[in-house]
């Protein structure tokens, strides 16, 4: 028997309706359903984050888990055998950001701490939507892949970022084939609505690492460094009913975007301000309403 997956409609309507009419308390906080062994529940206290600080904000007192909350997934990956921590790649600069630019441009109540969680499906059903980073060097065991596929089958909906050139694809692309040993995926065109149901979006963003600005200013956006990272792709993963449940934003790092907003006004005017935020944005909001 599938366990349930928190309701999105639910969600949804709390969120926008009876969370208006609440009352908001500095003491309500929203209860984490992720993994145990973090050393606080707030990521501010996570020792990275470079930007400074970052806004936090009340939530309802009389439902105060009754919010979106930004889910990243930790996950095992290892190169030439050593393991590596790439799942916290731009945490928590990303996520904090961009919890506060949802909650700013929205009508989402949002959770202003976020939560990671492992791949276990008592810890992800209580979140609709997940965040996966960095997979190209990820690492399922067939249990994982299971739980992943029966999580997204029941209504769950996760976004994978941040990965670039074929060869971080085609080892991606062995995992995606455990979750999903009897589909593929689709190219995403820009006509799909994650371009435009919010924020009507001209191009696919490619976001580049703040670190090649100089290269940015002759015109490339990709990391040169891995072949096959020229082009953006936009692919996506249909369930049974046609909903789309997985989005995977390869040779393109929209993390970056949330992460450095802060980090140099230009790169924030041209990728954070234009195409970060309004394509996170679009595919959450696609992610909550189908």
């Amino acid at each position: 028997m599938k366990t349930p997956l928190r309701s999105v409609a639910f969600l949804i309507a709390t969120s926008l309706i009876v969370g208006l009419a609440q009352e908001a308390s500095p003491d309500a906080k929203p209860q984490s359903f992720g993994i145990p062994d973090m050393v606080s529940d707030d990521p501010r206290e996570f020792g990275r984050g470079y930007n400074g600080d970052y806004p936090s904000w009340s939530v309802g007192k009389e439902t105060p888990n009754d919010v979106f909350t930004f889910a990243r997934l930790r996950y095992p990956s290892f190169t030439d055998g050593r393991r590596h921590g790439k799942w916290t790649t731009d945490y928590p600069d990303s996520d904090l950001n961009f919890s506060y630019r949802l909650q700013q441009m929205t009508s989402l109540q949002v959770n202003p701490n976020g939560v990671v969680c492992d791949i276990e499906a008592e810890q992800i059903r209580h979140y609709p939507f997940l965040y996966m980073v960095e997979p190209g060097h990820i690492e399922l065991s067939d249990e994982q892949a299971k739980t992943l596929r029966d999580y997204l089958l029941n209504g769950g909906f996760m976004m994978v970022d941040d990965f670039w050139g074929t060869d971080e694809w085609d080892n991606f692309h062995i995992a995606l084939k455990q979750i999903w040993p009897d589909r593929d995926f689709v190219e995403l065109e820009i006509d799909h609505d994650i371009f435009h149901c919010v924020f009507d979006l001209k191009v696919k963003p490619q976001i580049a690492h703040i670190s090649y600005k100089e290269s940015i200013l002759r015109g490339i956006t990709w990391e040169f460094n891995k072949p096959g990272a020229e082009t953006v792709h936009y692919r996506g993963v249909y369930d049974d009913k046609k909903r789309l449940c997985m989005v995977i934003c390869w040779n393109t790092d929209t993390g970056e975007g949330w992460e450095q907003e802060g980090a140099d006004p230009w790169y924030f005017k041209e990728f954070s301000e234009k195409y970060a935020y309004p394509i996170g944005i679009n595919i959450i909001m696609h992610a909550l309403t189908h």
